[in-house]
């Protein structure tokens, strides 16, 4: 046992072979790597396996065995100081790697298909290969030093990753934002370990949990510092894994390719932040203050990032904002001190996440016939509609990961999420009715999307091969499929710039692009020909495998988290997964269950859910076609007074949405606004008072120096005739002072 332990160091280095190997081809040897580019898929997918298996024996191990294994050796030594580096493999250890390693599986396979016609197909899986390395090597790291490297070494994947597709200016500035919010949160980090290392004088997490217990316990520390130091670590953990206030990267990050998204989103970077207050959640339970603020940043996370994803028109982008939304939902389960709910949603919600992202991936494929390779156009749910008959399979797929997102039974994130939710009425009603309302929302908001995209009650009006308008605006949707008419209501969204306002209720409607059925003919790639099809189509065998394999995570993976019997449960998968952790991580890693309450919780989320599932369907699909009786315009109609409250509240909620919170908003003023208007005043202060200074001498000395010049003639007799009329004058101005 403790033989396979021994290589556990390998996990890390084994994605590296590829990046090295493709680098060093596109330096010395550009023409043959090139030509031979599509064999690179092979060896990135083969050694990522292999990792994946390292980690999955790891586990079983972790499973059958319990106990935790570290190996260090000395990197540097002087005097009193001593920085080890190693390894450290414990069930949150196991638990991290497989999930990196099998979803970054799914999303390389995808990938080689999904990238197939792009110029920086090499680049892409160099960077996907260092990337996995990295997160690798930040879950296995034994220090807070060694988490520090891979932790900025995987911010440097991500700003590459997100920033790939660098020649579009948008693209090239959502990397750019990305980095400088990640450094409030680098910094944060180190500043809060010189911190902790100050104050107990070790970086190793076993040493630093016991001193920092035990000063704790003997008031040898000064409470306010360790505050201090611990929300200096917990920064570097909002950044990262995009909690209020500092999630506005997220959604720009949506600018890179789709498999990038999948594997920044599901289990990769986004939840580097999870784990590292996993890690150190030793530290901060001594720290109830810590706690609090872990706990709150996490409910008002999870409901800020429902609300903004009500209104998304980018698919992708709304999965984002669902991202932010359930991640607050693990940072509470954290700071309720719920270490198992916590990873038990993680691992959950990483399958559920990246088979939505690979599916909406699958989406993009099959619209660029259509409207052309542009994003804008290709991730518009707008611009969707009746896709069911031509993907069926992504159509399934996705519907499986959106009720799942949604917490409905047996699906995964069911069984987690009411864990979270069952936690959260112990802890404080308060963030239970939140999290319980959020779930209403995570229903709505997933439906819309699944709704808008495949059921197509919302349809574009184009125009036919001869150039005259069709008749109908809903007689007809993007692909020519009759649609059965509906109300009045019109639920379409403006095309308005980012300045104007939006309603939900537009008189306006989307009028797509005249040229658009011209884009809908085939589709050229500089490596031939993409499609041969005008019409949406479903994607290849090698991006639907990932979305089957996580269709089958999706619906059996929660079952590791269910307790059999009655009482006290340490024998499901899970609890006895981490066993091994009590001792290093907290005492109450025990799971016990009342399942009357239980099932009585789990009724009235479900319920909830439902609700919200029926709220979208009456807005955005076929329930509506049961109200096509009832004029829904005249009924608002007839309630005067009320129904221009009611729309301004609507459109109230809608602007909050589709403006990001104003947040974005917020910072271009208070931020932006304000360093620019800084560095002016600055730069003003630099030419006009420091310049101005520093020339004024030289102009006075130029001036000086002219004016002298004409008193001198060159005569000797004169000089002496001054130098001793200056002599008398002081020395009479001398005697006459006396």
């Amino acid at each position: 046992m403790e033989h396979t332990y021994q290589y556990a160091w390998i996990i890390p280095f084994l994605p590296l072979p590829v990046t090295m190997s493709i680098g060093f081809g596109l330096l010395l040897v550009p023409t043959a790597t090139k030509n031979t580019r599509r064999m690179w898929a092979f060896p990135s997918v083969l050694l990522l396996s292999i990792a994946m298996a390292f980690s999955a024996n790891l586990s079983s191990q972790q499973i059958n065995g319990s106990f935790i294994y570290q190996y260090l050796w000395s990197w540097t030594i002087n005097n009193d100081f001593s920085l080890e580096f190693g390894y450290l493999i414990d069930p949150l250890t196991s638990i991290m790697s497989i999930l990196i390693t099998t979803v970054g599986i799914m999303v390389l396979i995808y990938s080689d298909n999904y990238m197939s016609h792009d110029q920086g197909y090499l680049r892409f899986f160099a960077y996907m290969s260092f990337s996995n390395a990295s997160m690798l090597g930040l879950v296995t790291s034994s220090n807070l030093i060694q988490i520090h490297i891979f932790w900025e070494l995987v911010g440097m994947c991500s700003y590459l990753l997100i920033g790939f597709w660098f020649t579009r200016p948008i693209a090239a500035s959502a990397c750019q934002k990305a980095f400088l919010t990640n450094r409030v949160g680098d910094f944060g980090l180190l500043l809060g370990i010189l911190g902790f290392y100050w104050i107990t004088g070790s970086l190793e997490f076993r040493d630093l949990f016991e001193t920092f217990n035990k000063l704790i316990h003997n008031n040898g520390v000064n409470s306010l510092f360790a505050t201090l130091c611990a929300s200096l670590l917990f920064v570097g953990a909002i950044v990262k894994s995009a909690q209020f206030p500092l999630h506005v990267w997220l959604p720009d990050a949506m600018e890179g390719p789709t498999p990038i998204s999948a594997l920044i989103h599901a289990a990769t970077m986004v939840a580097a932040g999870i784990f590292l207050v996993a890690r150190l959640l030793p530290l901060f339970t001594g720290i109830p203050y810590i706690m609090n603020l872990i706990s709150l940043i996490g409910v008002i996370t999870l409901l800020l990032g429902a609300t903004l994803a009500l209104a998304q028109r980018d698919i992708k982008r709304s999965l984002a904002y669902s991202t932010m939304s359930q991640l607050g939902y693990i940072m509470l389960a954290l700071g309720l001190g719920s270490y198992r709910a916590a990873l038990f949603h993680l691992i959950t919600h990483a399958y559920s996440k990246a088979l939505l992202f690979l599916g909406s991936g699958s989406i993009i494929h099959s619209m660029e016939p259509i409207v052309g390779y542009s994003p804008e156009k290709s991730q518009n749910m707008v611009l969707m509609g009746g896709l069911t008959r031509y993907v069926p399979i992504t159509r399934t797929t996705f519907l499986l990961g959106t009720l799942s997102l949604c917490g409905i039974p047996p699906l995964a994130c069911f069984w987690s999420k009411d864990e979270i939710l069952n936690e959260s009425w112990l802890y404080s009603p308060i963030f239970a009715i939140i999290a319980c309302f959020t779930t209403g929302l995570t229903a709505f908001y997933m439906f819309r999307v699944y709704l808008l995209t495949f059921e197509g009650y919302l349809h574009v009006h184009f125009q036919n091969y001869s150039g005259t308008q069709n008749s109908s605006f809903y007689s007809i949707s993007l692909w020519g499929k009759e649609a059965p008419k509906v109300a009045n209501i019109n639920l379409l969204l403006s095309t308005m710039n980012n300045n104007e306002r939006v309603y939900f209720f537009s008189k306006n409607t989307y009028q797509a692009d005249g040229n658009a059925i011209n884009r809908m003919q085939n589709f050229s790639t500089r490596f031939g020909k993409k499609y041969t099809s005008r019409y949406p189509h479903e994607s290849d065998n090698t991006m639907l495998f990932p979305l089957l394999v996580l269709v089958v995570f999706t619906l059996f993976v929660g079952s590791i988290g269910i307790p059999f019997g009655q009482g006290r449960m340490d024998f499901d998968l899970l609890s006895k997964w981490l066993t091994p952790s009590k001792n290093l991580l907290h005492p109450n890693s025990d799971y016990s269950v009342d399942w009357y309450k239980f099932l009585t919780n789990a009724i009235s989320s479900v319920s909830i859910a439902f609700f919200g599932i029926f709220i979208a369907s009456i807005f955005y699909g076929s329930v509506y076609s049961s109200f096509k009786n009832l004029d829904l315009i005249n009924l608002f109609v007839k309630m005067g007074p009320k129904r221009i409250y009611l729309d301004k509240i609507v459109n109230v909620i809608y602007n909050w949405s589709y403006n990001r919170g104003y947040v974005d908003f917020f910072y271009t003023r208070a931020l932006t606004r304000s360093i620019r208007g800084l560095a002016k005043l600055i730069h003003f202060f630099d030419r006009c008072i420091i310049d101005g200074i520093t020339n004024s001498v030289g102009v006075y000395s130029f001036f000086m120096g002219e004016g002298i010049k004409y008193l001198g003639g060159g005569r000797i007799s004169s000089y002496l005739f001054l130098y001793l009329s200056y002599v008398l004058i002081f020395l009479l101005i001398y005697f006459l002072s006396l």
